[in-house]
């Protein structure tokens, strides 16, 4: 069913649940009210790798206000479902630095943290190992990457295209490794009652978090049940559950009846809730004298934990971008003594975007070519890498109008040519792109009952979730229009095991999958009311559920979003300092739900771009394996002062072949390109690359 277009869709409505948060009414997960709950505070080990070899509670336990110390001798036992971050607790074995080794449990939190210092762990140490380096000479290619793509690809012939080539790029570009860092620390309230688990979770799935912690227990989906109306931010940290979770899990089961609440600190974060992996990426581009690619080379290093397999995508945006009959990526890894990296808002294209579009910038400039040209000049008519048609795809669209709106012909393209006194002024631009997923198994069930007045009120359930980003109110927008009834009068409930079942926040495929189901089942009821009821709402009430119908188009056409960022930038000549007083970002996204939440979404991913651009950086110490600046202090993200003007619009955009509602999802598009463009302004201004984020002053001066 294609949905039709009423008022709702295409609003800015304010935030439903704006209100309620303003107010502090809102609760999270480690707010959930609870009679009587105790305090979990986790102890972590202190070494990269060995075993414990002796570990000393008795000074704890004695704490007035100590419930029970946890450890992998009293820890209940787990199922072993090939998942070594879950098995927390299960053994002695250290696999790294931060790993739990045991858990306070106290009647506050005070208690249970004061106590958790009193622990004793003496440990045997293995030498470890956690240096990653492109040289390694233990470097070895994954099955497949995350997502299930294909490791390496090999199209034309990469030697030959940049044999031939009139002008070449042959650059190194890294990333360093980052952490999510999302306001709302990981938290959880578990309670076990009659041999079932309740999880109030801050999670961006439910039922991924419940599909997750089902077998470790050896118990059945129902009897897991996972909680979660508000989240306070995830950036893909909160996609999966890691090992706070289970811990709460565990130390909840030895209290059984008692709720337990385990918030993790900051630095507790940077060491057990995942982070982009660090990359080395090798770019090869060959472009013949009017600047049309003849050869795109990708060859990324990346880093995985010893105990458990991370591969990001790093290269696969390459493959689809640009216009070229030879196109070669390649992933490697290296397996260290570490903890598991893991999902961060957009990964792969976030890191390989910002290495492919900083040596386009590279290119056009060797190639003495405006770098918006360039791009324009190699816009493919086929997906270069499967031959598919694009279901859409405007990035010229894009780079034109952002161009224009921007002002770029203002910029000169001789590097440190504009000044501003003590300040050099530079403008770059880079591309953006992703996927456009829709996730399976969506299901809504949509109900409708008159209320004392004799109206028709409607009730959407669905098990999605809202990570701050406005779900619940393009939910709602999505189904009132599908119903064909006011936003009013529609109520969208969410964040809970008990409803439907739905994928995860995740992939961008959020309203792309729960909007299809609802769509599908709005449609269905529709049909019902009119064929049993005469389209009159029954006293009885109705209830219609449905599940996200498969898409006809796909495998038919490649299914992207795409932009174009700017960016400019002012260079302190003496100091180095890099301030960014300008991004304009223009999208093209699909339908746009609610331009209000969908601009909050970009302003917020181009504002983590240039985060990534200029400032975080996670500074791993490889002799003791630990993150040296794992607190908000010293991982620095940018604050207001940070922040000049951000400007974002769209294209707008009529694709029928994504899904029913045209949407493409906009949450991880925004930052995709914008550290690109920032380095690449930073050259203009300087006639410094630096191919190393982040930018600092010691890069430029």
């Amino acid at each position: 069913m294609t949905v039709e277009t009423r008022n709702a869709v295409g609003a800015p409505l304010s935030r439903l649940d704006g209100p309620e948060k303003a107010r502090g009414a809102a609760r999270y997960a480690y707010e959930h009210p609870a009679d009587e709950p105790l305090y979990l505070f986790a102890v972590q080990s202190t070494v990269a790798s060995g075993r414990v070899k002796r570990i000393d509670t008795s000074v704890a336990e004695a704490e007035p206000g100590v419930v029970v110390v946890m450890t992998h001798e009293n820890a209940p036992k787990l199922e072993d479902i090939g998942d070594a971050e879950l098995a927390v607790l299960q053994s002695d074995r250290v696999g790294f630095r931060g790993q739990f080794v045991a858990g306070v449990i106290a009647d506050s939190f005070e208690t249970a943290r004061y106590a958790a210092s009193l622990v004793r762990v003496e440990y045997e140490e293995r030498e470890h190992d956690a240096d990653f380096r492109p040289d390694r000479s233990d470097l070895y290619a994954p099955e497949k990457l995350n997502a299930g793509f294909e490791t390496d690809t090999d199209k034309g012939d990469l030697d030959a295209g940049l044999a031939g080539a009139e002008f070449t790029v042959n650059e190194v570009y890294t990333t360093p490794r980052e952490h999510n860092n999302p306001m709302e620390p990981h938290a959880t309230t578990a309670l076990w009652s009659g041999g079932a688990l309740t999880l109030h979770d801050s999670t961006q799935g439910v039922f991924w978090t419940q599909k997750a912690l089902a077998p470790l227990f050896g118990l059945d989906r129902s009897q897991v049940r996972v909680v979660a109306p508000h989240v306070g931010g995830g950036f893909g940290s909160k996609g999966l559950p890691h090992a706070n979770v289970v811990l709460v899990s565990l130390a909840a089961r030895l209290v059984e009846g008692r709720a337990v609440k385990f918030a993790l600190t900051r630095r507790q974060m940077f060491a057990v809730a995942g982070y982009r992996t660090p990359t080395v990426q090798r770019l090869r581009l060959g472009a013949d004298a009017q600047g049309r690619l003849t050869a795109v080379g990708v060859e990324v290093t990346e880093q995985t934990s010893r105990i458990k397999e991370f591969a990001e995508q790093t290269g696969t945006a390459a493959r689809m971008m640009y216009a070229c009959k030879n196109i070669r990526t390649a992933h490697r890894l290296a397996a260290l003594d570490v903890a598991v990296p893991s999902w961060m808002r957009a990964p792969g294209e976030a890191p390989g975007m910002f290495a492919l579009e900083a040596a386009m910038d590279e290119l056009a400039e060797r190639a003495g070519l405006d770098p918006v040209e360039l791009r324009i000049v190699n816009e493919p008519d086929v997906d270069p890498e499967t031959d598919l048609p694009f279901s859409s795809r405007n990035l010229v669209a894009c780079l034109r109008e952002g161009a224009r709106r921007f002002g770029w012909e203002r910029r000169n393209p001789e590097p440190r040519s504009v000044r501003d006194g003590e300040w050099l002024v530079g403008y770059g631009v880079a591309s953006s792109v992703y996927p456009v997923y829709r996730m399976g198994g969506s299901v809504a069930k949509v109900s409708a009952a008159l209320d004392e007045s004799g109206e028709a009120r409607y009730a959407v359930e669905i098990g999605a979730a809202d990570l701050g980003t406005g779900t619940w109110t393009a939910l709602t927008q999505i189904s009132a229009d599908a119903l064909g009834v006011e936003p009013r009068r529609v109520e969208v409930k969410i964040g809970d095991t008990e409803l439907p079942n739905a994928s995860g926040a995740g992939g961008s495929a959020g309203i792309n999958s729960w909007g299809s189901a609802i769509v599908e089942a709005a449609g269905k009821f529709r049909e019902t009311l009119e064929a049993e009821h005469g389209g009159t709402v029954p006293e009885e009430g109705l209830e219609v559920s449905a599940k996200m119908p498969r898409n006809p188009h796909q495998g038919e056409y490649s299914m992207y979003a795409f932009g174009a960022q700017f960016a400019e930038v002012r260079v302190n000549e003496f100091t180095g300092e890099v301030r960014v007083p300008r991004l304009l970002g223009h999208f093209a996204a699909g339908r746009i739900v609610n331009p209000r939440t969908a601009r909050s979404q970009l302003v917020g991913g181009m504002v983590m771009g240039l985060s990534m651009a200029l400032h975080e950086e996670s500074v791993l110490d490889p002799r003791f394996g630990h993150v040296v600046n794992g607190d908000l202090a010293e991982y620095h993200i940018p604050v207001n002062a940070d922040i000049g003007e951000v400007e974002v619009g769209w294209v707008e955009e009529d694709d029928p072949y994504v899904n029913p509602l045209g949407t493409k999802g906009i949450g991880e598009l925004g930052i995709v390109g914008t550290a690109a463009a920032v380095t690449s302004a930073v050259y203009n201004a300087t006639g410094r690359r630096v191919r190393d984020l982040p930018v600092k002053p010691d890069k430029l001066l």
